[in-house]
């Protein structure tokens, strides 16, 4: 990236983060560098309180470890104040309609985070509040977790090679996880490919929003079930065999599927003839059942820097959608000048 100070974008083109299809490459871009930016300065010792006073209304239709800690710890850690609304907490879903809390959140808080069930009640909510709104996840994608992964490959990209270069498998299932990798690699110009079975491959929805991608920026999409397509990944990606929105399949339906050709072992991390795979998981993982214990503590894991990347990620998005990514780097900057 240039000048780590200056964004393209010195407000979001949009009033939420829903679903980064809807952002170009040098909007992406920009939330990776307020991110990134901003990671380093508060690990090396420095307080930010841009959101000084602001607060985040947290709505949540399911459990979730990273993606509330990571908005909660973010959003103290830049000033401002982040309420958990867990399920049955609020009167959404009893009393209230998502529209109506939508209203009265945009009227006491500053910006809204939700993970629901269904994609069509954050683009309800979306519609109706006032004030920014950020998908923590839905049944369609996962587009915060998107920012952590590509910043976590930007990490830990193979040296001299830029990231319009490397290439990225997901093994196993199209789960709304794979589809978000595959968005935001392909915005990003990489090579992507879900190995997997026919059955669970991506949609055609999904592969031809990749492939208008790839058109635009670089790269491939690719679907396969041929394991010669590992050969020579950078970064192995995958996450468990069913979602959070299947729990209905049984172990022996989704173990049947998948197991062993699609386990991410040590003996398919060896087909990619890499002896410097990274291997990456979105966590949480059903440990000896998609991936082996060897590989996710294995010294080709990168997932627990994935994981923390969670909360590099949610600062960028809530200083860029709260319109203060700039007022942030300027501050950085002329704290580094200064000092």
């Amino acid at each position: 990236m240039d000048n780590p100070y200056v964004l393209t974008h010195k407000t979001p083109t949009r009033k939420d983060f829903i679903d980064t299809t809807e952002f170009d490459q040098s909007e992406i871009l920009d939330i990776i560098k307020v991110s990134t930016v901003a990671r380093d300065y508060l690990k090396s010792g420095h307080t930010l309180e841009t959101l000084f006073h602001k607060n985040l209304a947290m709505l949540f239709e399911q459990k979730s470890t990273r993606t509330r800690v990571s908005f909660e710890v973010g959003m103290e850690q830049l000033g401002g104040h982040a309420l958990n609304l867990a399920p049955g907490a609020i009167q959404l879903g009893a009393h209230e309609t998502i529209s109506d809390t939508a209203q009265v959140l945009s009227r006491m808080c500053d910006i809204i985070m939700a993970r629901v069930d269904r994609h069509e009640s954050i683009l309800a909510l979306a519609a109706a509040s006032s004030v920014p709104v950020i998908n923590g996840m839905s049944d369609y994608n996962h587009p915060t977790q998107e920012i952590g992964d590509i910043i976590t490959i930007l990490d830990h990209l193979p040296q001299d090679r830029p990231y319009n270069q490397v290439k990225v498998v997901f093994v196993g299932d199209c789960t709304q996880v794979c589809a978000s990798l595959m968005m935001i690699a392909t915005k990003l110009g990489m090579n992507f490919i879900q190995y997997g079975p026919p059955a669970k491959w991506l949609s055609d929805h999904f592969l031809q929003l990749g492939r208008a991608n790839t058109q635009k920026y670089g790269g491939s999409v690719h679907v396969t079930d041929n394991p010669a397509y590992l050969e020579s990944a950078d970064f192995i990606y995958t996450d468990v065999w069913y979602g959070l929105y299947d729990k209905e399949t049984p172990k022996e339906v989704y173990m049947r599927e998948f197991y062993p050709k699609y386990q991410v072992n040590d003996e398919l991390l060896a087909l990619t003839g890499n002896p410097n795979v990274k291997f990456m998981h979105c966590l949480p993982a059903m440990r000896n059942e998609e991936v082996t214990d060897s590989v996710l503590d294995g010294p080709h894991s990168i997932a627990w820097d994935e994981a923390e990347n969670r909360l590099t990620a949610q600062r960028g998005l809530l200083l860029y959608f709260s319109s203060k990514a700039q007022e942030a780097l300027d501050e950085i900057k002329r704290h580094k000048e200064e000092n």
